[in-house]
């Protein structure tokens, strides 16, 4: 495969088109090595975002043959089999800035609303971990942030239900807090409604496209479902905490 054809989303906010353009390519050339080629040499209008080329900043996120991928990670030849185009457009579930950049500063406002870890006044100094917490925890903190599991998301990407919950980067986010045994914090109140947990049905489509194979679903959705049903919706928990007077002491 000497050339290869990339129909690359040119637009805004307000609409755009796919342009097509042909490039040559090279033994191991990524998706985001053909868009740096249609800038240097075709057409330096054209607008992405990125910055380490090594799967690790999550910049260069977009829409590659209508699946979420990292171009710094996608090989065109993995995308032009049978010598079919390569379809580059930008992440569905956020706003279009230009081109390939969208606007994902949502995450991050949704982000700073999660407190950061609060430890217990009788935390041990320095904190003693077994390795089990240590393991568990240290997964959710390999995001790199490309947010491919949020535009992933059904939820988000085709309900737009943005204002009730917050996607799969921001509960992992919680779950790295709320499993790590030294946080004081009781987060299960922001978890269930501001975040929003019982919206996921845990298809495990944020999983799979994640670059850092985060066990998303497995390991950080569904345990925060059942913390939050053991605390609302488990009966024997209920009758446990009105007997004991629990109910009366958080109020």
């Amino acid at each position: 495969m000497d050339k290869v054809i990339l129909k690359v989303f040119r637009g805004d906010s307000n609409g755009g088109t796919e342009q097509d353009y042909e490039v040559p390519t090279f033994e191991g050339m990524v998706v985001l090595d053909a868009i740096h080629y249609i800038q240097i040499n075709l057409d330096s209008t054209l607008a992405c975002r990125w910055n380490c080329k090594a799967a690790k900043c999550g910049s260069c996120s977009a829409e590659i043959n209508g699946v979420p991928r990292l171009m710094c990670k996608t090989h065109v030849s993995d995308m032009a089999a049978n010598g079919r185009p390569i379809v580059v457009h930008p992440l569905k579930t956020f706003p279009v800035i230009r081109d390939l950049v969208t606007d994902v500063s949502w995450n991050y406002r949704n982000s700073e609303k999660i407190k950061p870890l609060q430890l217990a006044p009788d935390a041990p100094k320095p904190l003693v971990m077994q390795q089990m917490d240590v393991d568990r925890i240290q997964e959710f903190r390999k995001c790199i942030e490309c947010f491919l599991c949020q535009t992933v998301c059904h939820i988000l990407r085709n309900h737009n239900v943005k204002e009730q919950f917050y996607g799969p980067r921001q509960l992992i986010k919680l779950a790295n807090l709320d499993m790590h045994p030294y946080d004081a914090l009781d987060r299960r109140e922001m978890i269930r409604k501001e975040a929003g947990v019982g919206f996921c049905n845990i298809t495990k489509c944020c999983t799979e496209v994640c670059p850092e194979h985060i066990h998303i679903t497995d390991n950080g959705i569904i345990p925060l479902k059942e913390r939050v049903a053991d605390e609302y919706f488990d009966p024997i928990q209920h009758l446990i905490r009105k007997l004991s007077g629990a109910d009366k002491k958080k109020k």
